[in-house]
């Protein structure tokens, strides 16, 4: 049946995909598709309106819809992009940049990036990569000192932690391991 959501059993929460009717009016259309997705996860205007364009809900409505729904609330890319940083940073161990781009990926303006990003504070910053690096060097014990360095400074470059950072890091907490783990020299001996 067209014009009505198909749940198959399931929550409306669940359902994959809202089907409406090609012949309703179309913000009615619109508010449906952006309700259906709002109810899953947060999302920015921007995934909102590609969403609604892919549906072919005409601009100048998507536009209007899009606005009221920013006006009360629903849609707030400034609150998305700060719960999205202190998520990725927490969760993932994500540094500055990474964050950066996954947020512009998302079409979060960069000032509102930056807004949010700013909010992770140098020192903050510092243990997210030291932890991701302890967590790391216990499984590289067997490992050379030159290797493993190199290994955890790209580890920390691919989480999107600056070079000079990843490398201050790296060394010290080589060097705290080697005191409690020697770790193998270049001739695959522990170091003395």
């Amino acid at each position: 049946m067209r014009g009505s959501r198909k749940f198959g059993g399931r929550r409306p929460s669940e359902a994959a995909e809202v089907e409406v009717d090609e012949f309703a009016d179309p913000h009615s259309t619109a508010r449906t598709i952006l309700l259906d997705k709002l109810s899953g996860q947060p999302r920015t205007r921007a995934e909102l309106a590609d969403l609604l364009a892919e549906r072919e809900i005409p601009d100048e409505v998507a536009d209007e819809v899009l606005d009221r729904f920013t006006e009360v609330g629903l849609i707030d890319d400034a609150a998305f992009a700060n719960a999205w940083v202190e998520s990725r940073h927490r969760g993932r161990g994500l540094g500055k940049r990474a964050l950066a781009q996954e947020l512009r990926r998302r079409g979060v303006d960069d000032e509102l990036a930056r807004d949010a990003i700013e909010e992770i504070e140098p020192d903050q910053e510092e243990a997210t990569a030291r932890a991701l690096v302890r967590k790391k060097l216990r499984s590289m014990r067997s490992l050379e000192r030159q290797v493993a360095m190199r290994r955890l400074i790209g580890m920390l470059a691919r989480k999107g932690y600056p070079g000079a950072l990843a490398m201050t890091v790296v060394k010290q907490e080589l060097a705290a391991s080697d005191e409690e783990l020697p770790l193998l020299n270049d001739s695959g001996l522990e170091a003395d």
